[in-house]
């Protein structure tokens, strides 16, 4: 009886404790404090992560937006780590017994010499550091230039030491391009250069430097020195000042030499000493052959002629523009880098058309400066002059024998674009690739059909095999097949090098290896080729699910090696990159999956065996975003990955044969502080019966009893990203969700899908709906929604606010209003005509403005602005390289002529996106401030009441609140 007593009175207490407990948690929340501008710089995010080859090492960045991060070295076994602050260019010798790194000033230290334009030789240097891993005890190095290590060689270090008394060298330098590679800097200056043996603690230093590399296996270091320039007497300085330059004269380069060292006793081998420029220092895998470009000519000779020279234990060769069959008038690239085969019997290098020397003697203000236009021009001018640089630069692949090496054979030619090497180089033949027919047609139909041929790496004859390809192409490992997907008809084929056959993959299967879910006026994409099997055995090709092994001899049917257990449980499949020196998959060994689910948006990690075809194994599945950047050690059964929800951050992940995991980083503690969020996936019904998904944003304090306001933020697709953190940041112009949600607001993101020919309808059909069925729920005020769409989003923002009065505040970031005058304009970020866009891309059109002008009308919000009610904030910048931001002008003087409330937001010299931190913050507060306004009944900023006038630029932004109105 008793016992039955107590159990009643626990019934009756349990929705008292229910009800107290809510409180309390409702209590916690309420006690945290919203998002703030100020939070942005200091947030944490992970950053690439390294392991050793041992797996006992893993090395992984934890940086914050602006200021300085961390290095963290962890170790598995002990399960201990160490933190580095303000560390970069971590590298794990082969061994694993080496940990080394650079560090970096404070970032304080650089901005304040980037803000005050001081020279750069005002800042201290970088420190290399060097951690033995076995004894944790590291050795600091200071005025480190640079630093490299062999990929595979033990534990050798090579580091050039900064000139610390020439300090115009640090001038020269560019601090913003840290993997910039010393080859490209022409105006080093020879320092010391330091090579070590770690394991033994030998040293050798080596004086004058101004280049050096090691072979992949450490076997040999290459350097180059440099004769220093004489000092020279202040008086005689004065005195060359003022006589005038002779620019006939030869002006000699200083004198170089090339050297090897043999790294197992650092003899020295010097190769050349001339007066010249030497670089682009290239060994062959076995560290036995090594090649190099370089020039002899005049330092201010207009057109140099480039060298390339050869070396081996037996062989020398220097190749120039008199070398046998060079092409006439043809000379040695000096941009592109030799490259051995894999077995070192051919060498790749670089060729190209003399180059016309300048005329240096023409008077500018004598002659026009103009461009040519001419429809015969295979590129636009737009294009040609986006392209110049690269094009002066452009070299046409070549080929030698090393064991010939005196004879070299052109591979490509301005006919010809490009090579493909095949088999890692090792095959005798190459692919060559050609878009000459297609290159006019590219600017309306955005694609280059290419046509394929076959070299012979000797005779330099070309085969032609594919003709005027839409589609992509995979020469097999082994260099017996080419794979390729034709987009036209959505088929795989393999073409039998030896056999000159052509078979049809997926003849006879009736699933689709084409986007299924595609929705523009083109052919799909094929969901990709994910790898060949040992010996050329057999393909693996994705459908919408699953994988598929086709087998390259014709003969054996093809097999779903996942067993359709993807599409059966609406899960998709990808391989992993997990040892980038294996080519190919084993048949018989595991296989790891990524694996996503698209009706619930988990991700995980399963297992198969491509032998087998039965049901992956799971290994790992929940409601999070991760598992895509997997990493293996190479020697060893340890993986590590990270993996967030939108509530917890990315964090690093360690685990043994993924039966167990050790998360190993605990980033942004602070968010604990923050009232947060949470994330629901909403699904509706579309007034015209199509099925749609969105994502809905609520405060982590999330009343049903209130009403909030609700922010709509759309781009084409994005429920996938159901369980993405999304750190509080200044973006370069999306909506800052993390910030609205803390702050009060629901946040709705809709997916959209599209009708040919109707962008705008089909926004309105999916995103208005969506809005309306979140409507009926109480606590969404329908009096207070908002829209904001930055590129594609901005379009639709623009073109929603002129079919009703649905949203009472807009945000349209670089907006396309009038579909008309950007058909014809120019994406100056590649020179590219906008047509593409219209008629097969993403404005989905799918006819020329000629064919159907009422479709452009139609969708063109511009010739609809006087429907419009909503006020409305544009964001169109003069650097834009996508849409041309007289689109925004055009927004905004409709507008304003037809006296509605509109602004017009013009960040001075940034892009499509902002580039520029300062204009981000920026952004963020006009944001803020113009949705609280009319969504949150706030007071209004001065630059929405009253402007800001040109006098007022850059001294006053307008961002104190008034008790005006707009």
């Amino acid at each position: 009886m008793a016992s039955s007593y107590k159990n009643s009175i626990m019934l009756k207490l349990r929705p008292l404790i229910l009800c107290t407990f809510l409180l309390i948690i409702n209590y916690i929340s309420a006690q945290k404090k919203p998002l703030d501008h100020s939070v942005y710089d200091a947030w944490q995010s992970v950053g690439s992560r390294l392991m050793s080859n041992d797996g006992k090492w893993l090395g992984y960045y934890v940086d914050v937006q602006e200021g300085d991060g961390n290095l963290y070295l962890y170790s598995t076994t002990q399960k201990t780590q160490q933190k580095f602050p303000r560390a970069s260019k971590l590298f794990f010798t082969s061994d694993s017994k080496f940990a080394l790194f650079t560090v970096k000033p404070f970032y304080k230290d650089i901005k304040a010499v980037k803000d005050k334009k001081l020279k750069k030789d005002k800042l201290t240097k970088d420190s290399l550091y060097i951690v033995n891993l076995s004894t944790q005890k590291t050795e600091k190095l200071a005025n480190i230039k640079s630093y490299k290590a062999p990929l595979k060689g033990g534990s050798f270090i090579a580091y050039l030491l900064e000139n610390l008394k020439d300090k115009s060298s640090d001038a020269a330098k560019d601090d913003d391009k840290e993997d910039a590679k010393e080859d490209d800097d022409k105006n080093i200056k020879p320092s010391e250069l330091v090579v070590v043996n770690l394991a033994t603690g030998k040293k050798q230093s080596f004086q004058n430097v101004v280049k050096y590399q090691f072979s992949e296996n450490g076997k040999q270091l290459a350097f180059v020195t440099q004769k220093p320039e004489e000092k020279k007497d202040p008086k005689d300085k004065d005195k060359e000042k003022d006589k005038p330059k002779d620019k006939s004269q030869p002006k000699k380069y200083a004198l170089q030499s090339v050297n090897l060292v043999n790294l197992e006793n650092f003899g020295v081998n010097k190769l050349i000493e001339e007066e010249g420029s030497f670089a682009q220092l290239t060994f062959d895998q076995s560290g036995t052959q090594f090649a190099l470009t370089g020039t002899t000519s005049a330092e201010n000779d207009l057109v140099k002629d480039y060298h390339l020279y050869y070396f081996s234990k037996n062989k020398k060769a220097v190749l120039n523009q008199k070398s046998p069959k060079m092409p006439k008038d043809w000379v040695i690239s000096e941009y592109q880098a030799p490259n051995f085969s894999k077995d070192g019997k051919q060498l790749y290098f670089g060729v190209a058309p003399k180059p016309i020397a300048k005329d240096t003697a023409l008077i500018v203000n004598d002659h026009a400066i103009l461009d040519v236009w001419s429809y015969k021009d295979d590129y636009l001018k737009t294009i040609q002059l986006k392209n110049l640089n690269k094009d002066l630069k452009k070299s046409y692949d070549a080929v030698l024998q090393t064991e010939k090496p005196e004879t070299l054979t052109a591979l490509s030619h301005p006919k010809m674009d490009s090579i493909a090497i095949i088999n890692e180089g090792n095959a005798p033949y190459s692919l060559g690739i050609s878009n000459n027919d297609s290159r006019a047609d590219f600017q309306w139909t955005g694609v280059e059909k290419k046509t394929y041929y076959l070299v012979n790496n000797i005779s330099g004859e070309a085969t032609e095999f594919l003709k005027n390809h839409n589609g992509i192409i995979y020469p097999s490992p082994l260099g017996k097949f080419m794979v390729y997907f034709n987009r036209e008809n959505g088929n795989w084929y393999a073409y039998d090098i030896d056999k000159k056959s052509t078979t049809q993959l997926n003849k006879g299967l009736a699933v689709k290896f084409t986007d299924e879910e595609f929705d523009m006026p083109d052919y799909p994409n094929a969901y990709g080729l994910e790898g060949f099997t040992d010996k050329d055995y057999s393909v693996i090709i994705k459908d919408r699910y699953d994988l598929w092994e086709f087998f390259l001899d014709g003969k054996t049917a093809p097999k779903n090696i996942t067993n359709g257990f993807g599409r059966k449980n609406k899960i998709s499949f990808d391989t992993y990159q997990l040892d980038k020196d294996i080519r190919s998959f084993n048949r018989t060994n595991d296989m790891y999956l990524f694996a996503f689910n698209e009706d619930n948006k988990q991700s995980g990690i399963f297992k198969t065996k491509i032998a087998t075809s039965k049901n992956p194994e799971l290994l790992q599945m929940g409601d999070f975003y991760g598992y895509k950047n997997l990493v293996k050690a190479k020697n060893a059964e340890v993986y590590t990955y990270t993996k967030e929800t939108y509530q917890q951050a990315p964090n690093v992940y360690i685990s043994d044969h993924f039966k167990t995991e050790n998360k190993i980083s605990d980033i942004n503690p602070q968010q604990s502080q923050y009232n947060w969020g949470s994330t629901e996936l909403i699904s509706w019904t579309t007034p015209k019966g199509y099925p749609s998904k969105g994502i809905l944003y609520k405060p982590e304090d999330f009343d049903p009893n209130k009403k909030y306001p609700m922010i709509v933020y759309f781009y084409e697709k994005l429920s996938d990203g159901l369980n993405r953190y999304i750190a509080p940041a200044p973006t370069p112009s999306r909506l800052n969700i993390s910030y609205f949600v803390s702050n009060g607001y629901l946040v709705f993101a809709p997916d959209i899908s599209y009708e040919d020919g109707h962008p705008g309808p089909s926004a309105v059909e999916y995103i208005n709906s969506g809005v309306e069925y979140l409507k009926k729920n109480s606590w969404v005020n329908g009096k207070k929604i908002g829209i904001q769409g930055q590129s594609w989003g901005g379009y639709q923002v623009s073109y929603l606010i002129t079919q009703n009065d649905l949203y009472a505040a807009a945000w349209a970031g670089a907006p396309v209003v009038n579909m008309t005058s950007a058909y014809g304009g120019i994406r100056w970020s590649s020179g590219m005509n906008r047509q593409f866009q219209y008629e097969k891309s993403q404005s989905r059109i799918g006819k020329t403005l000629w064919e159907a002008p009422e479709l452009y009308l139609e969708n063109s919000p511009l010739f609809h602005l006087d429907k419009v009610t909503t006020p409305v904030v544009i964001m169109s910048n003069d650097k834009d390289g996508a849409v041309p931001w007289y689109q925004g002008i055009e927004m905004f003087t409709a507008l304003r002529r037809l006296d509605k409330k509109v602004w017009l937001l013009n960040y001075n010299n940034d892009d499509h996106n902002l580039t520029k931190r300062q204009n981000k913050k920026d952004i963020q507060i006009r944001e803020q401030q113009f949705f609280d306004y009319y969504l949150k009944d706030t007071k209004a900023p001065v630059w929405m009441t009253r402007g800001i006038p040109s006098t007022l630029k850059g001294k006053d932004w307008g961002f104190e609140l008034t008790d005006e109105k707009p």
